[in-house]
């Protein structure tokens, strides 16, 4: 679907060109583009400003049907993050006119005091990403993916990033799928069938695929998770991905781990029905995880990387865990239930104590959609980080702003602690005050991680959105793939 052209404009037939434009500068080098360029601005209603589109139809002997100006605003305003919209906002125009090819003008890099690989990656990625919709359940979608986009660039530039399409292809590919599995409703998700989704797609890139059944976890003994899933009909399960790069010996070990509730009802502590359909994306951690590793089997990484999603529906029934019982978790501690709803960190310390005895990784990271308290910090648009380790976070945070998968720094103070104390059991799960909620559930999942380097990412807001943005439609967004992707070239 993506690739380099080099072609000659005005030589060749293009049916749709897309057209970057600075307000203030010229980001163009080949003279045909500037005078395409300098046609569009001397009309009034196109100056390049920010959002600003304006399509002109036959340009250069008509060998260019459809000519698509798209303004970037000033120079100095344009990112990565810019580059990525504009791709995004071009396909979604030519998906609109029911046309299947997009040839993009890239600008030059140097125009944009940007780094030749980051302006090519921000437009791949914001061309592929567009390039997806969630249909499954339409009898007649109003739009088609595209069949291919173009970038167009030097020929010198297309040999020097040969490999780029490909790679970002890759990972996009991955995003749509964990966008997929989040929009999919829970009625068509339940665990067994999500798990079954995940392990198909695992084998089928490559990889080796271990699924725990429920009678594998009553065995294993993983209480915490065993309880969220005790009041559905439906059986929990653990799925556990392995890739091992070539040189195996000595290589890292990276653990990621995705909360993967299906469908979170609260359980006995019900939530309020408003907005509860919305739960079915309760699982956004886990379908990140799977999407990274399908990324990872085309990328391959230096490090062993283990993915694992433990996978439940939390409904309320006669079989239901209940608020005050106690629980028995893998590590052998001991967790009073004070809110059924406070599920998801329950399977996460499972999982995490699980993949610590197993594969004694040298890294940990977890992604899950785990607490309001999150949102309402950081708004639909950001995730939360929670770590000890400061190199770990950092990276985490470069990662998230390479790829504009925003991550933001949160405390983990020692004195909270005192909030999950339980006087019956090692700890609680759900804390005693109402404030600072993200805080204490990242403090309880760092009770099961010992010495091991772990990260928490509370991915909440940004795993799911009500509207779609210039690259993402409505439903699930994928965030978290190409996060874990570009955080594993920082490990």
């Amino acid at each position: 679907m993506l690739n380099f052209t080099s072609v000659v404009l005005g030589r060749s037939e293009i049916d749709f060109l897309a057209i970057p434009v600075c307000e203030d500068a010229e980001i163009h080098a080949d003279k045909e583009l500037l005078a395409l360029v300098a046609e569009a601005k001397a009309l009034e209603e196109f100056k390049g400003e920010a959002k600003q589109q304006l399509t002109l139809y036959n340009l250069l002997d008509g060998r260019v049907r459809r000519c698509l100006f798209m303004g970037l605003g000033p120079r100095k305003k344009i990112t990565a993050e810019t580059l990525r919209a504009f791709a995004g906002r071009a396909v979604k125009a030519v998906m609109g006119a029911k046309r299947a090819d997009l040839t993009v003008a890239a600008p030059l890099a140097q125009a944009l005091d940007m780094a030749p690989q980051v302006l090519l990656q921000a437009l791949a990625e914001g061309a592929c990403l567009a390039n997806h919709s969630f249909t499954r359940y339409k009898e007649k979608p109003k739009h088609e993916p595209l069949q291919r986009v173009s970038l167009l660039v030097p020929s010198a530039t297309a040999k020097q990033f040969a490999a780029l399409p490909g790679r970002v292809e890759a990972v996009c590919r991955a995003v749509c799928q964990a966008r997929e599995w989040v929009s999919t409703p829970g009625n068509d998700k339940l665990p067994e069938q999500l798990g079954q989704a995940f392990a198909t797609a695992a084998s089928r890139a490559g990889l080796k695929v271990r699924t725990l059944d429920q009678a594998q976890l009553k065995r294993a003994k993983f209480g915490a998770l065993l309880a969220v899933a005790a009041g559905s009909a439906h059986a929990p399960c653990l799925v556990e991905i392995v890739y091992t790069p070539a040189k195996a010996a000595g290589a890292q070990t990276i653990v990621l781990v995705g909360k993967g509730v299906t469908f979170d009802t609260g359980g006995i502590s019900l939530k309020p029905a408003a907005g509860m359909e919305a739960m079915k994306g309760d699982m956004a951690g886990a379908a990140a995880v799977v999407g990274a590793m399908l990324a990872v089997a085309r990328l391959k990484p230096k490090q062993r990387v283990i993915g694992i999603t433990p996978i439940v529906e939390n409904m309320p029934s006669g079989t239901a865990t209940r608020p005050g019982d106690i629980v028995t978790s893998f590590a052998g501690k001991t967790v009073e239930i004070g809110n059924t709803d406070a599920e998801g960190r329950l399977i996460l310390i499972d999982a995490m104590a699980y993949a610590i005895k197993k594969h004694k990784p040298d890294v940990l990271v977890d992604l899950a959609t785990l607490t309001g308290a999150c949102v309402i910090a950081l708004g639909e648009k950001m995730a939360a980080v929670f770590s000890r380790d400061e190199a770990l976070t950092a990276a985490i945070k470069a990662a998230g702003e390479a790829v504009h998968e925003r991550c933001w720094p949160m405390p983990m103070p020692d004195d909270y602690k005192e909030l999950l104390k339980s006087d019956l059991a090692d700890i609680s799960n759900m804390s005693s005050s109402r404030y600072g909620g993200a805080i204490t559930a990242a403090l309880f999942l760092s009770e099961f991680t010992n010495a091991t380097r772990w990260a928490h990412i509370d991915i909440a807001g940004p795993g799911h959105a009500k509207k779609g943005s210039d690259y993402c439609g409505p439903g699930g967004t994928g965030f978290g793939v190409r996060l874990l992707c570009d955080l594993l070239e920082r490990l």
